[in-house]
């Protein structure tokens, strides 16, 4: 009897240790802050939320199958500053300091990831991301893959002076507030604005 009560409580002890082992593994906190240095990473699960401040510049998120956060640019410059920290589920992200002509930046997140991103001014992509999409973007052109229609609960995009483009939604208007909102069936949603210039949802 003693051996039986021995084992059922060891059986016991490992489930909990299994189980906290994998929160930790789960429920991580990282933070990474490097100035002049390219590539940078940080290693974020999927289905997360994103949240991003991006300096004026060409920039590209594209989603991938690696459950991390990467950011590359060029050129090098020895001012450019990248922070990027992780707490559970979401991660905050921030490039500053860069330089005004001819930078580019790609920034890798796992595909399923939700995104907040605010841009003053600049060329911006996105990609391959699934999640939900909250994007603004104040001067410049912003390029947005959503996919199939069928696939959001609620689409609003809208500019305030430029071209708005929505392709899968066969819409296209330029012009002084300009704006298109659209429900569906879906689970995701999208909200993309630009202050000025030229919004494109494909």
């Amino acid at each position: 009897m003693r051996t039986i009560l021995f084992v059922l409580l060891s059986l016991s002890t490992a489930s909990l240790s299994i189980t906290s082992l994998s929160i930790t593994a789960t429920a991580q906190n990282v933070k990474v802050e490097e100035v002049g240095k390219s590539p940078i990473e940080a290693k974020f699960f999927s289905g997360g939320q994103v949240r991003m401040d991006l300096c004026s510049s060409g920039i590209e998120l594209i989603g991938t199958d690696q459950p991390r956060l990467r950011v590359s640019y060029h050129p090098e410059r020895d001012d450019v500053k990248v922070r990027i920290q992780v707490s559970g589920e979401r991660a905050d992200l921030q490039i500053a300091n860069c330089p005004r002509n001819n930078f580019r930046a790609t920034i890798e997140v796992p595909k399923s990831s939700a995104l907040y991103v605010r841009m003053f001014a600049g060329e911006l992509k996105v990609r391959d991301i699934t999640g939900d999409k909250n994007v603004i973007l104040h001067f410049g052109q912003l390029t947005m893959d959503i996919g199939k229609p069928g696939d959001y609960a609620r689409v609003n995009a809208s500019v305030n002076s430029g071209q708005l483009d929505i392709p899968p939604f066969s819409v296209s208007k330029g012009g002084l507030f300009r704006s298109f909102e659209q429900s569906g069936p879906g689970k995701h949603r999208v909200y993309a604005h630009v202050g000025a210039g030229q919004l494109e949802l494909r």
